[in-house]
C-alpha cells in the first residue's frame, strides 16, 4: 500500500475503541414508491387492508426476531418493543389510514407522508439527544412497513460471513441486535447519537462505533479498508501504511489500558489523600444495570423514566410504572437509586397529550412544568415511585428543570397528597424517601441557597445548564463551537450551586456529560462535587483518575482556574494537568497527544 493521502470523515464517537477492517455496506436498497390515486370505495378498502396487513407482518417479524435472540442479547428485547409500539402509534398508523381514505393515495405514499409529519415534529424539539434519536426509531418502523408493501422485506445482515466494519445509513434496533459480535469489528452510521440504540448495543458488546458520520455510505465502498476511532468519531478510509501502524499500536495500547483499569473498577472512588466520592451510573432501561455493575457503579445516580412515556398509543398505567421501579430498586438493593420524574415536553407526547402550539419547545411546557400542568400524570408516576420505595428503602426522588421555589412548593404539595392517599389505603412506602432537585437553569443557581433549604440533595444537569447559561443549541452546527463545558460562567455556576448545597448540609452530584469525561475529573473534584453519575462505560476511566488524584491538589488547581477568563485558557490548564498527572490516559484517549515518540504524529489526511 502506498503512503498516500487518505479520506477522513467525522462523526460522533459512540462506543470507544479502535477498529481496523474491511467495510461491509449494509444496504437495504432503494425502495420504489409508486404514486397513484385510488378510484372507488372498493380500491380504498383494499389499500387500507393492504396497509393493515403490512403492519401486522412487521409486528410479527419483530416478534420472531425477539424469540430468536441469543441469550447474551436477551436484555435488548425492549429495543424491539419500541419499534412495535411505534407501528401502532396513532400519529403514524391512524394518520396513514386517514391519508388513504381521505386523499385516496396508495399505502406506501401514505406511510411516507405520515413519517415525514412525525419527523418534522421531532426535529422541532430541544437539543436533548434522547429525544432526537427517536427520529431513528420512527424511520426504522416506517422503513420496515414500506419494504413489506414493496415486497422487499429482507435484511443483508445474514450475508456477513467474515469479520468486517458495518457501514450503514442507520441500524435499526432489530439490525443492531442481530449483529454478530464475533464478526463485527466496528460500526459506522450516517445518523444517530451517543444514546441511540446502535450506540447502546455497540457499547454493551464492546464494538467501537461512530455515528452521525454524514455521507459515510456514499463515500465508503464495499471492501474499503477502514480505521474507526470510537473515541474521537473519526473514520479513515483506505489509510496509509503509516496511519495503519499508528492505529494498530494505539489499538493495542487502548485494549491493554482498559483491561488494566477495568480490573480495579470495583474499588471505591477515593482520592489518594482519602477523600471519598460517589461513582454512579446514568441509565434509562433496566437492561443497563448489568453494564453499570460490571463497570463498577456504586449506585444509580440518574434513572431516566421517559422510556415508558415515549412512542406509546396511551399513557402507561400505574402498575406498569410500579413494576419497572420495583425491579430497579430490587436489582440494585441495597445500593441507592435516584429516579428522575418525567423529563419530556408536551410536544413529544402527541399520542395522548393535546397538540399544543410550542414555537420554542426548549423553553416551553416541559419537565416539571409539564408534570405540574398535567397533575394526574404526575400523581400516577409519584404513586408508582412511592410504592416501589417500600421494596428496599433505597429510592431517591428527583425533579428535573426546577427554576424556582414555586415549583418545589407545588411538587411537595402534590407529593403529600399522594402520600396521604396511600396511607389511607394502607399501602406501604418509604416515608423518609429523599427529595431532590436538578440544577439546570441559571435561575435555579441564583436561588440555590433557598432551594437547598427545601430539598435533600442537588444534582447538576450540566448538559442543559451549559446550553441555558451560554444561550446556545449544541445540536446547531453553526454555534456548536460555543458549547463549552469549561466556560468560566459555567464553572462559576457549578461552584455557586455546590457551595449553596454544602452550606445547607446537603450533597451535590453531577449527572450531565461532564461527569463522564475523565478530562474534567480534576475540575469537578476541586469544585467539591460529592458524586459523579455517568454512562456506565465511562466509570472505569473516571474512577481510575479519581483514585489517582489528590483532593488538596485539585482544590488548589480550581482556585486558580476559577479566576481564568476564557474557556480556552482553562482547557489548556486542564490538559497540562492531566498530561502531567495521567500521561497514559491522555496518550491513548486524546488524538492530539504527541508525547510518545514511538508513534507518528497524526495530521489531517485528505479532505
Amino acid at each position: 500500500m502506498n503512503d498516500r493521502s487518505s479520506l477522513i470523515i467525522r462523526g460522533i464517537g459512540a462506543a470507544p475503541g479502535i477498529a481496523i477492517g474491511r467495510a461491509f455496506l449494509l444496504e437495504h436498497g432503494h425502495i420504489p414508491v409508486p404514486r397513484y390515486r385510488l378510484f372507488g370505495d372498493q380500491a380504498v378498502a383494499e389499500e387500507c387492508k393492504r396497509f393493515e396487513e403490512a403492519v401486522a407482518e412487521a409486528e410479527a417479524d419483530l416478534e420472531n426476531i425477539k424469540k430468536s435472540i441469543k441469550s447474551e442479547f436477551i436484555e435488548h428485547t425492549r429495543l424491539l418493543e419500541v419499534q412495535q409500539m411505534i407501528l401502532r402509534d396513532p400519529s403514524i398508523y391512524d394518520q396513514s389510514l386517514r391519508y388513504i381514505k381521505e386523499e385516496r393515495t396508495n399505502a406506501q405514499l401514505a406511510v411516507i407522508k405520515s413519517l415525514r409529519k412525525a419527523k418534522e415534529l421531532f426535529s422541532s424539539l430541544s437539543a436533548e439527544d434522547y429525544a432526537k434519536n427517536r427520529i431513528a426509531d420512527v424511520n426504522a418502523a416506517g422503513d420496515r412497513v414500506i419494504r413489506i408493501l414493496a415486497g422487499q422485506n429482507h435484511t443483508d445482515l445474514e450475508h456477513i460471513h467474515q469479520r468486517a466494519v458495518i457501514v450503514a445509513h442507520d441500524l435499526s434496533p432489530a439490525d443492531a441486535i442481530q449483529l454478530q459480535a464475533g464478526r463485527t469489528l466496528g460500526i459506522v452510521t450516517e445518523i444517530g447519537g451517543s444514546v441511540s440504540h446502535t450506540s447502546i448495543v455497540a457499547r454493551s458488546l464492546g464494538i467501537p462505533a461512530v455515528t452521525g458520520a454524514e455521507n459515510a455510505a456514499r463515500l465508503i465502498s464495499e471492501n474499503d479498508l477502514l480505521i474507526v476511532d470510537g473515541r474521537t468519531g473519526m473514520v479513515i478510509i483506505n489509510p496509509s501504511e503509516r496511519e495503519l501502524q499508528y492505529y494498530a499500536n494505539l489499538q493495542d495500547e487502548i485494549q491493554t489500558y482498559l483491561k488494566q483499569i477495568s480490573r480495579h473498577a470495583h474499588l471505591p472512588a477515593e482520592t489518594s489523600d482519602g477523600h471519598r466520592v460517589g461513582a454512579e451510573a446514568n441509565i434509562e432501561v433496566l437492561e443497563e444495570i448489568v453494564a453499570a455493575k460490571d463497570n463498577g457503579a456504586e449506585a444509580i445516580g440518574l434513572y431516566r423514566t421517559e422510556y415508558y412515556f415515549m412512542n406509546r398509543v396511551e399513557l402507561p398505567d400505574e402498575e406498569s410504572l410500579y413494576r419497572d421501579y420495583h425491579d430497579l430498586a430490587e436489582l440494585m438493593a441495597p445500593s441507592q437509586v435516584t429516579i428522575r420524574t418525567l423529563d419530556l415536553g408536551a410536544d413529544k407526547l402527541t399520542s395522548w397529550c393535546p397538540n399544543l402550539e410550542e414555537p420554542n419547545p426548549a423553553l416551553g411546557l416541559r419537565s416539571i412544568r409539564l408534570c405540574l400542568h398535567y397533575k394526574e400524570i404526575f400523581k400516577t408516576q409519584l404513586r408508582a415511585i412511592l410504592r416501589a420505595s417500600a421494596v428496599a428503602c433505597n429510592i431517591r426522588l428527583m425533579l428535573p428543570l426546577i427554576s424556582g421555589m414555586g415549583e418545589i412548593f407545588e411538587a411537595k404539595r402534590i407529593l403529600r397528597e399522594v402520600q396521604t392517599e396511600l396511607t389511607k389505603k394502607r399501602i406501604p412506602f418509604d416515608k423518609d424517601m429523599p427529595f431532590g432537585a436538578m440544577i439546570e437553569v441559571p435561575s435555579a443557581v441564583a436561588v440555590a441557597d433557598m432551594l437547598a433549604q427545601e430539598v435533600d440533595f442537588f444534582s447538576i444537569g450540566t448538559n442543559d445548564l451549559i446550553q441555558y447559561s451560554i444561550g446556545i443549541d449544541r445540536s446547531n452546527e453553526h454555534v456548536a463551537y460555543l458549547y463549552e463545558p469549561l466556560h468560566p460562567g459555567v464553572l462559576r455556576f457549578i461552584k455557586q450551586a455546590v457551595d449553596a448545597g454544602h452550606d445547607a448540609g446537603i450533597p451535590v452530584a453531577v449527572c450531565g456529560e461532564m461527569a463522564g469525561e475523565p478530562l474534567y475529573v480534576p475540575i469537578l473534584l476541586g469544585l467539591k462535587i460529592d458524586s459523579f453519575s455517568m454512562n456506565p462505560v465511562a466509570l472505569p476511566r473516571v474512577k481510575n483518575l479519581i483514585r489517582r488524584s489528590s483532593m488538596k491538589e485539585c482544590c488548589r488547581f480550581v482556585e486558580k482556574v476559577i479566576r481564568m477568563r476564557t474557556a480556552s485558557e482553562i482547557q489548556q490548564a486542564v490538559s497540562k494537568l492531566v498530561m502531567r498527572k495521567f500521561p497514559e490516559e491522555f496518550r491513548v484517549f486524546d488524538p492530539n497527544w504527541v508525547g510518545n515518540t514511538s508513534l507518528p504524529v497524526m495530521k489531517k489526511s485528505g479532505s
